[in-house]
């Protein structure tokens, strides 16, 4: 039997933990936060693969079969290499998604232009992650994206509803609709941006649709674990969940309660 896991890299994860737990209470879940080593979107290819491994082996080895990588960098960089050379060969049993392919298949179907945004950060930008996968499912879309390098340093230092926030937002707003005005959807390309939503909508042209990614990553993961009962069945149900930094666990305890909006307890570990 066992736990379901979430990785990121930093907090933003927890708007993806948070979105899953509240469509699937029922489950057990373990929340790892790489904090001492956040963030990666600016790191290398090589160096995210590195680092999302070893926090998945350690998930695996605390009782996880199944691991969400609820980091759009380590999604973009790891995970394709993780389930095609690590998985077949030391983990069979186990299995690791992202958040990159279920938010490409909502996106076209809420898009009536087929004109896409993407606001994250400068590794997942620079991947081409979602708008090589948003063109395999829908063929003949146009994807734009434009990294917001300020955004996530917003969040993280509790300055994501001040006015100093809107300054970033409306200019990272700005240089997508310049690049391609008949976009009609965007899409948040990383976990922490669900913080900025507001500061988001204020600056947003009418009529334009934004995805945060928690609730669809949510109903992915539902219709996955029906398509795979072997794995369900796999799965503890008692609802609880727990939480694990490499960082100070005091003070991950007091970001977390930004994210999720309740008092939670946290533990410190090292990867390795």
């Amino acid at each position: 039997m066992g736990t379901i896991g979430v990785f990121d890299s930093g907090y933003g994860g927890l708007t993806i933990l948070d979105g899953i737990r509240q469509r699937l209470p029922q489950y057990d879940y373990i929340y790892l936060g790489d904090n001492a080593r956040t963030p990666y979107g600016t790191r290398s290819f090589d160096v995210v693969y590195e680092f999302t491994l070893q926090a998945v082996k350690k998930l695996f080895a605390m009782g996880c079969p199944l691991v969400i990588l609820g980091c759009n960098t380590a999604s973009a960089k790891a995970l394709r290499s993780i389930q095609q050379q690590y998985l077949p060969e030391h983990a069979p049993d186990r299995r690791v998604l992202g958040v990159i392919r279920p938010t490409a298949e909502v996106v076209g179907q809420l898009s009536h232009t087929g004109h896409i945004g993407v606001l994250a950060t400068e590794g997942t930008i620079k991947s081409q992650s979602y708008k090589m996968e948003i063109e395999k499912l829908y063929p003949g879309s146009t994807i734009v994206g434009q990294a917001c390098p300020m955004w996530v340093p917003l969040v993280e230092n509790n300055e994501f509803d001040k006015p100093g926030a809107d300054y970033f937002v409306k200019d990272s707003l700005q240089k997508l609709m310049a690049q391609d005005p008949l976009i009609d959807t965007i899409i948040l390309g990383c976990t922490h941006y669900p913080l900025l939503l507001n500061k988001i909508n204020l600056y947003l042209p009418q009529g334009v649709k934004v995805i945060p990614q928690g609730q669809y990553i949510a109903t992915s993961l539902e219709d996955y674990l029906r398509r795979h009962p072997d794995m369900n069945q796999r799965l503890t149900q008692g609802g609880t969940t727990q939480y694990f930094t490499t960082e100070s666990a005091t003070k991950f305890r007091e970001c977390a309660s930004l994210f999720l909006r309740e008092d939670i307890t946290a533990q410190r570990i090292t990867l390795n």
